[in-house]
């Protein structure tokens, strides 16, 4: 060592040994932490918002704030208090689209609830799941019972089973009550186009879905959703929620809310800025509504009112993106007015005239809620109480704003109508805490009318004047009451670079090198700072030789939209090919380097070499099933009830299983693949299933995932429960003895296919 550096070698030794104390120390700390952590985990109650049992669930610093401002009714404080320190009913909504969640509802009636009734478990009497009464169709289900009960209990061992299969297979969700009333007021119908600012985890952003999926018959609505998250681990959690219901017209992106970027369609060969017929905007917040189920907001809540800058911007940014006409929800799990009203009335000042609150009142029949207020105080977190701006003192500016503060022109107060917002209060209808408010957008937003060519679109162009608002290229004004050229000049620097630089993009990427029909950065999946780069984006030509093969062996039809399905790559074998709406398809071309997409589309076809020697390398895809059948035309085979249980319950059976009619379409097809569809007769469910697989010589194989599987049997009457009675039959011809568990009745084999088409 003393020979290659001129340092002695005790000083380097001194350093090398005080590195390696240092490593230790922190990995001493790294498995401490991660101890603490798993103590914390072991020592919790497994209850319905019920956790962290050394947490006492007192705040006074809360108590005397909501006391204060006088937003429980008079006499009830007491009631809210006790609701609060409850833990929260457990709450499920059916999806799905609306026959399939007709059948879902029957089956929960008929199977699980009545077995439910006056059961008493530990001394604890069990209600009976009951309907939300303001949630349509009884589609929403509540009860007392918390997760430990329905875990731990024999006797609901069957209800949780199927809670948690047909939670995985995106029939059920496990959804809090008041999460569920931003989309209800959204008002969606099929063909509007919907942005979900803050989506992730997504259950708000299934309801969405659903709503434009309300005509199960219709496969490709006129509308999307773009569900949008800052958060990129969040994101897949977004896309695994959104993969559930197959649709093709989701698309996941990746920005923050309070500058997500504008985006372009093509419009009659003309170049467009894309408005929103409909933005849900669930911003950030304190959620102390939520302290029935999130046990340590009792413990770290407080008056910082930190929230309320970022709620802000959001919101004007989200109105900046909306159509004139169109609606807007904001909404927050925080009962604090300071991140619910004051942002409300800040976004209608800001502008002057261009927005109103909508009276919502009779949207919702049965739902309980409070009007809003129009007078608050701001408390600091060492209970120093403001009334007005005037009050606080400079030192305290950068933490408390003017916006904060209730409008003191009493004319312009009046004209906000902010008695429209509704906080929904738990003790109310044993629920969590929550705010709403719908904006409607009556004109551009004047900042925009003001500056209109501060911020500039990267291609150059004239904006179609059909455009709900040529002049409304967004841009968040300041936070103050006056506005300043040159910050909108700044902003429109930022958004010029973002144009540049794409997120997501590699370096030195040759944009103009792109090839045609291709979206997206490069496939390469290497390690960026934060998170994977995404693979692009591939719109297949209209001559493409993969699907010419495809079109003709599966006999599509002439409409099929087929300058709809993409890739994932533009080098090499294309692995599986994908389908969006065309309206996503519009939004895909026009905007690959201003957006960072996640994911999108439904999978509708998976390679599958075995089939190249028939003349297609391709075999159907079970999540785009319901997304193709109205266009295939061949490869059908018409199947019973009890084809559909052998299909189902057998991992290969052989084709003298099938029925008559069935064996004979079969053996007329030869060996390729196909898809069972359900013929209705009287009793049976009512509704279509479709099912894909595999022909072979002298037996059959259906891909479809297990936990779809145990839907579709669920819905043709067999009992599926995984004990050890598994599904109640023997099976011969050398396939597994019938005791065994339901699940292991699809051997591995079978569960592997049946993954990748649920992948």
């Amino acid at each position: 060592t003393a020979l290659f550096c001129s340092r002695p070698v005790t000083t380097l030794f001194r350093r090398l040994f005080s590195r390696v104390v240092c490593y230790s120390n922190m990995g001493k700390r790294s498995r401490q932490r991660q101890k603490n952590q798993n103590a914390g985990r072991d020592n919790r109650d497994t209850g319905w918002g019920a956790g962290y049992a050394d947490i006492i669930k007192e705040n006074k610093l809360f108590e005397n704030y909501y006391k204060e401002l006088g937003l429980v009714p008079e006499g009830e404080f007491e009631q809210f208090m006790e609701a609060m320190r409850e833990p929260l009913p457990a709450t499920i909504r059916i999806t799905g689209y609306k026959s399939h969640a007709k059948e879902i509802l029957h089956c929960l009636k008929e199977k699980y609830f009545k077995d439910i009734q006056e059961l008493e478990i530990d001394g604890q009497k069990i209600e009976a799941p009951q309907p939300l009464s303001w949630y349509p169709d009884e589609q929403a289900w509540h009860t007392n019972m918390s997760r430990k009960i329905i875990r731990k209990s024999p006797l609901l061992e069957k209800f949780h089973q199927f809670l948690v299969s047909e939670t995985e297979s995106g029939n059920i969700s496990r959804q809090e009550a008041v999460s569920m009333i931003p989309p209800l007021l959204l008002k969606i119908e099929p063909h509007h186009k919907i942005l979900d600012m803050c989506a992730a985890p997504g259950s708000k952003t299934a309801q969405l879905i659903e709503m434009l999926h309300a005509d199960m018959d219709v496969p490709f609505p006129e509308g999307f959703v773009i569900a949008n998250d800052v958060d990129n681990k969040r994101c897949y959690l977004l896309v695994h929620q959104a993969k559930r219901l197959n649709s093709p017209c989701i698309m996941v992106v990746n920005h923050d809310a309070s500058c997500i970027p504008t985006l372009e369609i093509n419009s009659n060969g003309k170049k467009d800025v894309l408005f929103y017929d409909r933005i849900l905007c669930d911003v950030p917040c304190s959620g102390d509504g939520t302290m029935r189920k999130n046990i340590d907001v009792w413990k770290k809540w407080t008056t910082s009112n930190r929230m309320q800058s970022l709620q802000l911007r959001i919101a004007v940014r989200g109105v900046e993106q909306l159509a004139v006409g169109g609606r807007m929800v904001y909404s927050t799990c925080s009962l604090n007015p300071i991140e619910d009203e004051a942002v409300i009335a800040a976004l209608l000042e800001k502008s002057e005239g261009a927005l109103e609150l909508a009276d919502c009142s009779a949207d919702l029949p049965g739902l309980k809620w409070m009007p809003g207020v129009t007078s608050w105080k701001l408390m600091t977190k060492e209970g120093q109480w403001y009334t007005d701006w005037s009050e606080v003192p400079s030192s305290r500016h950068t933490q408390i704003r003017p916006t904060m503060f209730p409008q003191k022109d009493s004319e312009k107060l009046a004209s906000f109508h902010l008695e429209r917002c509704m906080r929904i209060l738990p003790h109310h209808q044993n629920t969590g805490g929550f705010f709403v408010a719908v904006l409607v957008k009556k004109a551009p937003m004047p900042w925009n009318k003001r500056y209109p060519k501060v911020l500039h679109l990267k291609h150059s162009h004239t904006i179609s004047k059909e455009a709900p608002s040529p002049g409304d290229t967004p841009h968040l004004p300041p936070e103050g009451s006056t506005e300043k050229v040159e910050r909108n000049s700044q902003e429109g620097k930022v958004d010029k670079e973002a144009d540049e630089t794409p997120e997501g993009a590699s370096v030195g990427q040759d944009a103009g090198a792109k090839p045609e029909g291709m979206c997206g950065p490069p496939p390469s999946k290497k390690m960026r700072l934060f998170g994977y780069k995404e693979d692009p984006f591939v719109f297949l030509s209209d001559d493409d030789p993969v699907f010419t093969t495809i079109q003709s062996f599966y006999d599509l039809s002439p409409d099929f939209p087929k300058l709809n399905v993409l890739t994932r790559t533009h080098e090499g074998k294309k692995r599986n090919l994908y389908m969006v709406s065309k309206e996503l398809r519009n939004v895909l071309l026009n905007n690959s380097e201003r957006m960072k997409v996640i994911n999108t589309g439904v999978k509708v076809w998976s390679r599958n070499s075995e089939g190249e020697e028939f003349g297609c390398a391709f075999r159907l895809a079970q999540e785009g099933i319901y997304t193709l059948q109205p266009y295939i035309r061949s490869r059908i085979i018409r199947v019973s009830v009890e084809d559909i249980k052998v299909l189902l319950t057998q991992e290969n059976p052989y084709l003298s299983k099938l029925e008559d009619e069935a064996h004979a379409q079969a053996q007329k097809i030869g060996t390729v693949k196909y898809r069972y569809a359900l013929q209705l007769n009287p009793g049976e469910p009512q509704c279509p299933i479709q099912l894909c697989g595999w022909r072979g010589k002298t037996s059959i194989r259906a891909f479809v995932p297990r936990n779809e599987r145990f839907h579709y049997l669920r819905m043709l009457g067999v009992e599926v429960f995984r004990d050890k009675q598994g599904l109640g039959q023997k099976r011969s011809d050398g396939e597994k003895d019938g005791k065994e568990e339901a699940e292991d009745a699809f051997p591995a084999g079978c569960r592997t296919q049946g993954a990748e088409a649920g992948a």
